[in-house]
This record gives C-alpha cells, sequence and structure tokens, in this order.
C-alpha cells in the first residue's frame, strides 16, 4: 500500500506539474510536449486505479493522434509567438470570467464531495465484480446501456465538429492549382498528346 500511494503521487505531482507547463510555457512545441507527458502519466493513474483500458485509449488515440498532430501542426504552421501575444489584453476580460467560472464549478464540485460524501455514491454505478467481467466489458456495459444517448450525442457533436473543421479549412485560394476530375476525363487525344519528330542527335 505504501508503494501504491508513493507512486501514486507521483504520477499525480508530475501530471499537475506537466498541465501548469503546458498553459505556462512561451513555446508552443514545448507545450505540445508537456500535454504528451501528461497524458502519459494520467493513463498511470488510471492503472494504478484499475481501468487499463481508458489508460490503453490515452496512450493510443490521444498521445499516439491527437497530440502527435498537435505537435505536427504547430510545427508546420511556424506560429509567430510576438504575433499570437498581440491581442492578449483584448481577451483578458473574456478569457478571466471563464476561467473564473471554472474555478467556482470545481469548488462547489469540491465542496459537495466534502459536505455530502453519500450524493457521490448514490449517483456512480455499482462496480460489477471484477473476478468475473472485466473493466472493458463493464465499460461498455455502463455505455450502450445506461449512456446511450449521451454516447450517441457525443459522436454526433464529434462529427458535427469534424465536418466544421473540414468547411473551414476548405477556402478558394488564388494560385492554388487542384485536381478537377471530371475535366481529366473529358479530356481529348489532341489536348493531351502532343508528338514531336526528332532528328537523331539533335535532342529535343
Amino acid at each position: 500500500m505504501i508503494i501504491q500511494a508513493l507512486v501514486f503521487y507521483l504520477f499525480a505531482a508530475v501530471t499537475i506539474a506537466s498541465a501548469v507547463m503546458v498553459i505556462s510555457s512561451k513555446n508552443p512545441v514545448h507545450s505540445v510536449l508537456f500535454l504528451i507527458l501528461c497524458f502519459f502519466n494520467a493513463a498511470g493513474l488510471f492503472v494504478l486505479m484499475g481501468a487499463e483500458f481508458l489508460a490503453m485509449i490515452l496512450v493510443v488515440v490521444y498521445v499516439g493522434a491527437v497530440a502527435v498532430l498537435f505537435l505536427f501542426v504547430v510545427m508546420m504552421l511556424d506560429i509567430n509567438i510576438e504575433r499570437a501575444r498581440q491581442g492578449f489584453k483584448q481577451y483578458l476580460l473574456i478569457g478571466g470570467s471563464i476561467g473564473l467560472v471554472l474555478f467556482l464549478e470545481l469548488v462547489l464540485i469540491l465542496s459537495s464531495t466534502f459536505t455530502a460524501p453519500d450524493a457521490v455514491a448514490t449517483a456512480a454505478v455499482p462496480i460489477p465484480d471484477m473476478d468475473t467481467v472485466h473493466n472493458t466489458r463493464a465499460l461498455g456495459q455502463v455505455l450502450y446501456t445506461k449512456y446511450a444517448y449521451l454516447f450517441q450525442a457525443c459522436g454526433l457533436i464529434l462529427l458535427v465538429a469534424m465536418v466544421g473543421a473540414i468547411v473551414l479549412t476548405l477556402r478558394q485560394r488564388d494560385g492554388v492549382r487542384k485536381q478537377v476530375i471530371s475535366d481529366q476525363i473529358n479530356r481529348s487525344r489532341e489536348e493531351s498528346v502532343e508528338i514531336k519528330k526528332v532528328s537523331s542527335g539533335s535532342g529535343i
């Protein structure tokens, strides 16, 4: 138990420190690297809780796909940090208000946990016997029975977000050559092929 507690506090401390560094790092590449570190330590916390499936999903999906994609996008965009900081004061009031609301929500959640500990136990789904049902099957039973509609709603929201991202990036720009399949299919032989007679030894 002492070793598990020490490992828990180690993972938790590194997770909190890396999360703070994500939002405080001046270099966006360093922020993404700290985000990957935060994901790895959060996966370690899931393993300590006995949720190996969630830990694997966190590493494979978020670290292997999302965080690496963020890193590639940041490196390809070559973000100008000085230009990005120019509008910081303009959005300071809005950002501070959102941060204050999130902080108050965290305070309310923590206060309800300490003042009414029975409420959390009442709202929680009963955990099945791990000797007969492993956690992956138990997670699927909960998601597709009690939270089936919410799970499908999350999928629809992600689909709309993906379509919106594609629409926002799909814009007409001058000087960009695009492939038009209909024009390629309708081309005649005279438009596509030009036969030149080259005499021997003269080249093209």
